[in-house]
C-alpha cells in the first residue's frame, strides 16, 4: 500500500475528481464496488446457463429491468414473445463491433439463399458499412477489425447525420457495384452530444435492408428520465440498441448494456460448438457465448443489481437531472461573459470557445491543462476549436463547477492581457491584421 501511494497514484489521472470535465463521466457508486467485489470473489465463469446458471439468469432479469427503465421497445428485452434480448459486453465499442459482425454475416446469408453461386468472399469484399463524422473513433475501428470500409457522412449543422446524406451514400455506393450492409446511429456523439435522426435513419435502413446499431454510449443513461426519451423516437427500427451504465448510471466499469431485436442473427454469427460446451439445458436460456466475441464472462449483472436496489428509479432520475441542471448553470456563466462565446450544449456537456478565436482556444486548453487544476480537452463544432466542459462526477456540486469557471476565467484573462501587452511580441498585430478573421472577433481582441 505504501507503493501505492509513493509510484501509482502521482501517476493517475483522478477521473472521479469534482475538477474532471474531460472526455465522458465514468460511473462508480459504493453499491458497484460491493457488487465488484463479490464478482471477484465468486469468480464464476458464465459463458453458458450450466457453467453458473445464476450468473445467466440475472444478467437476463437485469437486462429486462434496464430496458423498461429506458423506455426500450419490448421487442428488445428478454421477456417478450420474440427472440429478443440482451446482454453486458464489455463497451460500446465491442458491441458496435459484435453488431457489424453480426451484420455482415446475415447479409452474406441472405445474399446466399438467393444467389447461391456466389462467391462468399466476394460479396464480404463489397460489402460498406456507414455513420457519421461525428461517431465515435471505435465505430470507425469497427469497420477496420470488420474489413468493411466505413463511410464517415457529414453531419448537419447541428452534428447530426441526416436521411438524405445516407440515401445518397448508399445510392453511389450501390451504382459503384458495392453492397451497403451496416449502419451506426448515435445518440449523443462524443464531440458534442448530438443525435442522429433515427426516424429518418430508420426506414432508410428498413427499406435497404440494412443492420441499424444505435450506440448511445454516454447519452443513453438520460432515457432514465422520460422527459428526454424524445430523443430516441425511431428506436423501433433498430436491430441493436448499446448504452454504458458504466458512464453516466453509477455503475462500475465495465458494463455496457446491449440488446438486439432478434439474438437469432447473433448466435449465427458466433455460435462454435464443442462437446464440452454442451448440456441438458441449451434453449432455456441464453448461452451467452453465442452473444460475444470470447468465450469466458466476468459475473457483471452483480453490480448492475446492487446499483438498480440501492438507488431506484427515482434515485437514478435525481442523478441524472443533477448533473444536466449543474451544465446549464455552466452554461449561464459562459454566456453571461462577453469574452467566451457559447458553441453548444447537450445533456451534461457545454461547448464554448473564447471570441479571439481558435488560436486563443487552444492556448486556453493547452494552459488549463498545463495548470493540473481542472481538465478538459477541445474538440470542433461547425470549422471553430471549442472546449468541451463535461459534469462528470457523481460528486461535483455547484462550488465545483465555479471553481472550474474561476480557473477558467483567471487563465483567459492571463491569455488576453499577455497578448494586450505585447507578449508574445507581435502577436496581437499579426491577430489583428488577418482579414479572414471577422470583425466581431478582430474588436474582442482590440478590447
Amino acid at each position: 500500500m505504501e507503493d501505492i501511494e509513493r509510484v501509482i497514484m502521482p501517476g493517475v489521472t483522478h477521473w472521479h475528481s469534482p475538477n474532471f470535465h474531460a472526455y465522458c463521466p465514468t460511473a462508480n457508486s459504493y453499491p458497484g464496488i460491493v457488487g465488484e467485489m463479490l464478482s471477484a470473489g465468486i469468480g464464476c465463469v458464465g459463458f453458458s446457463w450450466m457453467s453458473s446458471p445464476a450468473c445467466t439468469e440475472l444478467e437476463v432479469a437485469m437486462m429486462n429491468w434496464l430496458g423498461k427503465l429506458i423506455g426500450l421497445p419490448e421487442e428488445f428485452l428478454n421477456c417478450s414473445n420474440g427472440s429478443g434480448g440482451g446482454i453486458i459486453q464489455g463497451s460500446a465499442s465491442e458491441s458496435t463491433f459484435i453488431a457489424l459482425l453480426t451484420a455482415k454475416e446475415r447479409m452474406v446469408r441472405n445474399i446466399k439463399n438467393v444467389h447461391p453461386q456466389l462467391d462468399e468472399g466476394l460479396i464480404k469484399a463489397k460489402l460498406v458499412a456507414y455513420t457519421s463524422d461525428q461517431a465515435n473513433s471505435s465505430v470507425e475501428k469497427a469497420g477496420m477489425l470488420g474489413s468493411m470500409p466505413m463511410r464517415l457522412l457529414p453531419t448537419d449543422q447541428n452534428g447530426c447525420l441526416r436521411k438524405e446524406t445516407l440515401e445518397e451514400a448508399i445510392s453511389n455506393d450501390k451504382n459503384a457495384g458495392l453492397i451497403p450492409c451496416y449502419v451506426v446511429a448515435t445518440l449523443g456523439t462524443t464531440g458534442t452530444c448530438a443525435f442522429d435522426n433515427l426516424e429518418e435513419l430508420g426506414p432508410v435502413c428498413r427499406r435497404e435492408k440494412l443492420w441499424l446499431h444505435i450506440d448511445a454510449a454516454y447519452a443513453g443513461s438520460a432515457f432514465v428520465c422520460p422527459e428526454y426519451r424524445y430523443l430516441m423516437r425511431g428506436v423501433e427500427y433498430a436491430d441493436s440498441f448499446d448504452f454504458n451504465p458504466h458512464k453516466w448510471m453509477m455503475v462500475n466499469s465495465d458494463c455496457s448494456a446491449m440488446w438486439v431485436r432478434n439474438s437469432r442473427h447473433l448466435v449465427e454469427a458466433f455460435n462454435v460448438d464443442r462437446i464440452y460446451l454442451q448440456h441438458e439445458h441449451e434453449g432455456v436460456a441464453p448461452d451467452y457465448r453465442h452473444w460475444q466475441i470470447s468465450l469466458g464472462r466476468r459475473f457483471r449483472a452483480l453490480k448492475l443489481w446492487f446499483v438498480l436496489r440501492s438507488y431506484g428509479v427515482e434515485g437514478i432520475q435525481k442523478h441524472i437531472r443533477s448533473q444536466i441542471e449543474l451544465a446549464h448553470y455552466f452554461e449561464k456563466l459562459v454566456k453571461d461573459d462577453s469574452r467566451f462565446e457559447f458553441a453548444c450544449s447537450s445533456m451534461g456537456l457545454v461547448c464554448f470557445r473564447m471570441k479571439a478565436g481558435d488560436r486563443l482556444t487552444q492556448t486556453l486548453v493547452d494552459k488549463l491543462t498545463q495548470r493540473k487544476n481542472i481538465y478538459v480537452i477541445p474538440c470542433y463544432f461547425q470549422g471553430n476549436y471549442v472546449v468541451r466542459f463535461v459534469v462528470c462526477s457523481r460528486l461535483t456540486e455547484i462550488r465545483d463547477i465555479d471553481y472550474g469557471w474561476r480557473e477558467i476565467c483567471e487563465v483567459a484573462s492571463e491569455i488576453l492581457n499577455g497578448y494586450i501587452t505585447g507578449k508574445p511580441n507581435g502577436e496581437l498585430v499579426s491577430l489583428l491584421t488577418v482579414s479572414n478573421r471577422s470583425k466581431r472577433r478582430e474588436n474582442c481582441i482590440e478590447q
